[in-house]
C-alpha cells in the first residue's frame, strides 16, 4: 500500500512538472511569434530608408554627413533585426535591436528636422509619399512591439511565479527582454517660454 502511494506521488509530481514544462513552451514560441511580426514591420521600416535617402539627396546636398547617418543606422539596425530574428528569446539580441533602432529614429528625426530647411523638398510628391510610408510603418511597429512586449511579459511572469520557477530553473527556460524602441521626442523636455 505505501508503495503505491509513493508512485501515485511520483507521477502526480512528474505530471505537473510536464504540464509547467509545456504551458513555459508555449509561452516562450508566442514570444517567438509575436517577434515575427515585429520583424515584418521592422523589414518593411528598413526597406523605406535606402528610397528616402535617394529621395532627399539631390535637395540635401550639403547634409551628406546627416544622410551617411541614417545609412549608418540602418546598416546596424538591419543586421541586429537578423540577431535578434535568429533568437527572439535572447535578451542581449533584444536589447540591442532596442538600441540599434533608437539610434536609427534619432538618426531619421535629425533627418526629417533638416529636410524643414529645404521648401522644395517639403512639397516633394515623393518626399511626402515616403514621410506617410514611414509614419504608418511606424504605427505598426507600435502595435507589433506591443503584442511582443505583453507576450514576454506573460512569459517572463508565468516563468518567475512559484513553483513554476523551479521547473523554468531546471530547464533554463531564460528572461526574455522587452522590445524599447525610444524615440529623442519621447525624452526631450518640453520648453516653455512666457
Amino acid at each position: 500500500m505505501g508503495l503505491w502511494i509513493v508512485l501515485i506521488i511520483i507521477a502526480a509530481a512528474l505530471v505537473w512538472a510536464i504540464g509547467i514544462y509545456n504551458k513555459l513552451v508555449n509561452l516562450r514560441n508566442a514570444v517567438k511569434n509575436a517577434f515575427a511580426q515585429i520583424d515584418v514591420q521592422l523589414t518593411r521600416r528598413h526597406d523605406l530608408i535606402p528610397n528616402l535617402v535617394e529621395a532627399v539627396k539631390g535637395y540635401m546636398k550639403h547634409e551628406r554627413e546627416t544622410l551617411e547617418a541614417v545609412i549608418s543606422a540602418r546598416t546596424r539596425a538591419v543586421q541586429s533585426l537578423k540577431k535578434a530574428s535568429a533568437q527572439p528569446e535572447n535578451a542581449a539580441a533584444i536589447e540591442d535591436l532596442s538600441s540599434a533602432e533608437s539610434g536609427l529614429s534619432a538618426a531619421l528625426g535629425r533627418l526629417f528636422a533638416l529636410s524643414e530647411a529645404y521648401p522644395d523638398l517639403k512639397a516633394d510628391r515623393n518626399m511626402m509619399q515616403f514621410q506617410e510610408e514611414l509614419t504608418s510603418t511606424e504605427n505598426r511597429v507600435a502595435f507589433a512591439r506591443q503584442a511582443f512586449n505583453d507576450a514576454v511579459m506573460t512569459y517572463n511572469n508565468t516563468r518567475e511565479n512559484f513553483p513554476n520557477n523551479l521547473v523554468a530553473g531546471s530547464f533554463k527556460f531564460e528572461p526574455a527582454a522587452f522590445l524599447q524602441i525610444e524615440s529623442e521626442e519621447k525624452r526631450a523636455v518640453p520648453q516653455v517660454s512666457f
